[in-house]
């Protein structure tokens, strides 16, 4: 699985996209995405105007970024950015709206394009997380400049050519994942927008260092996210846990009530439920299903085949070297959905 080619695979019946190879020394995740990013509550019914209507007191200028991390599209071109080093969450209108153009061919040596445009090279950068703009077809890359730490975005359009996304005047909002008076956030693993929120999930230097973040819609500039510690239990070893981070989730919505889905290393999936929950809560996850020890996901979605929902995600296996179960240390797995409810 590892080369250095980003391919883009579309399945029959679905908007499902892979990228199927890592690009060799430059990236640590598979990401796995629809190409409709985003909670489709939100992406039904939407405009080139609509994107106003999530966001107040949106500020013009540049979100000043000590980093950038995950990041995630939602609806009318809003781009989600987790900066981990100044603990934000920044949504950014990029006005991308269209019209829409798939990406025609894959590219060739990604790794080389964006260290070019970046003035470096290829061993010089770290590509965090990649998403797609459903507006436009456009693929939005985060990047890192390791030489002096210099945060970008970049965005490949339907002809494969990178692009600097400029970020010195842009319409957005920034709001601040808080803490104690002694903690910290280490990393900001997951974000993602569902109907009536924008979530984010973080570790933290705490005792309970798994963390979820949650902030109502719309969005204010300056406001701060309720917070809620969360603990799992991890079959493989055998005890409840708090440290462990979760590593990718989606938010999910089951007979009128909201969950967080997320899996962890090693390697539940759990669904968390986030109503009526007060800021500074324990919340214990459920696991429902089990993917075994030693694998570490790296990205999750839902997507509808054949009048089925699926959850699909991505492993690692941590001990692949010295556990071979096939050629490669990468799998796949997908989940129906009807599980979660069970």
């Amino acid at each position: 699985m590892e080369g250095e080619t980003l391919d883009f695979k579309f399945f029959k019946g679905t908007s499902l996209m892979i990228r199927s190879r890592l690009m060799k020394g430059t990236v640590s995740i598979l990401a796995l995405m629809l190409l409709l990013t985003g909670d489709p509550l939100l992406q039904a019914g939407v405009t080139k105007d609509a994107a106003s209507k999530y966001l107040k007191d949106v500020q013009k200028g540049n979100p000043d970024f000590k980093s950038v991390g995950k990041i995630t599209f939602g609806p009318g071109g809003l781009l989600v950015v987790a900066d981990p080093a100044k603990a934000t969450i920044t949504v950014i209108d990029t006005h991308d709206v269209g019209p829409m153009k798939k990406l025609e061919q894959k590219v060739p040596k990604v790794d080389v394009a964006v260290a070019s445009s970046l003035g470096v090279e290829p061993s010089q950068i770290d590509i965090a997380d990649m998403a797609v703009n459903s507006q436009s077809g456009n693929v939005y890359l985060s990047v890192n400049r390791k030489t002096d730490g210099q945060p970008a975005i970049l965005m490949i359009d339907a002809k494969g050519k990178v692009k600097n996304f400029d970020l010195a005047e842009v319409d957005y909002i920034q709001v601040a994942l808080p803490g104690g008076k002694e903690s910290k956030i280490r990393n900001i693993t997951g974000v993602a927008l569902a109907s009536d929120r924008l979530l984010a999930a973080a570790q933290s230097n705490e005792e309970f260092a798994n963390k979820i973040y949650s902030i109502p819609l719309p969005l204010t500039h300056g406001t701060s996210a309720d917070i809620y510690s969360a603990e799992t239990y991890h079959v493989a070893h055998r005890k409840w846990e708090t440290k462990a981070p979760i590593q990718s989730f989606v938010p999910y919505s089951s007979k009128g009530k909201n969950y967080i889905v997320g899996a962890f290393t090693c390697t539940p999936i759990a669904k968390f439920p986030l109503d009526e929950l007060q800021s500074g809560s324990k919340v214990k996850g459920t696991s429902v299903v089990e993917l075994g020890t030693g694998n570490r996901p790296l990205d999750m979605l839902t997507y509808e085949s054949d009048g089925k929902e699926w959850l699909l995600t991505n492993t690692f296996r941590v001990h692949w070297k010295k556990n071979m179960y096939g050629p490669s240390k990468w799998w796949g797995v997908r989940v129906n959905m009807d599980y979660l409810d069970d």
